[in-house]
């Protein structure tokens, strides 16, 4: 089975967090996520959220660090997400795909409909704040 290498933004502002939803067409739709895309060939992790964040969301990232990666098996398809925490951005992110988004509190995070893949990107999220 392929495995998909995702890139994915956990943006941040004080302690709210960026989140859309997922299309219901789409693999988990109706899901929570935090905002990324694929990782394409020749592009580092960094090269391809960047593009991925203009394209979904309208910002281009400033400034950010690693915060984890996962490997995570779907019953239908196995992905990657390498996930940084993007602490500085310029531009106001918004649905630019249409997407429903929001931005969610730090104590919401645990109660949010997210896919399986992303409980760990909450874990670490949450492990950090409290370091």
């Amino acid at each position: 089975m392929k495995q998909i290498h995702v890139a994915v933004g956990v943006v941040r502002r004080n302690n709210t967090f960026f989140i859309c939803k997922r299309a219901d067409h789409q693999h988990q739709g109706g899901k929570w996520e935090f905002p990324g895309g694929k990782v394409e060939a020749g592009e580092s992790v960094e090269e391809a959220l960047n593009r991925e964040l203009q394209e979904e969301i309208g910002v281009s990232i400033t400034a950010s660090s690693a915060l984890t990666e996962i490997a995570h098996q779907y019953s239908e398809k196995r992905v990657l997400l390498s996930v940084l925490l993007v602490h500085k951005f310029s531009g106001e992110p918004f649905g630019k795909e249409g997407q429903v988004h929001r931005w969610a509190d730090i104590s919401e995070l645990k109660d949010i409909d997210f896919p399986d893949a992303n409980v760990a990107i909450v874990d670490a999220i949450l492990a950090q704040s409290v370091a």
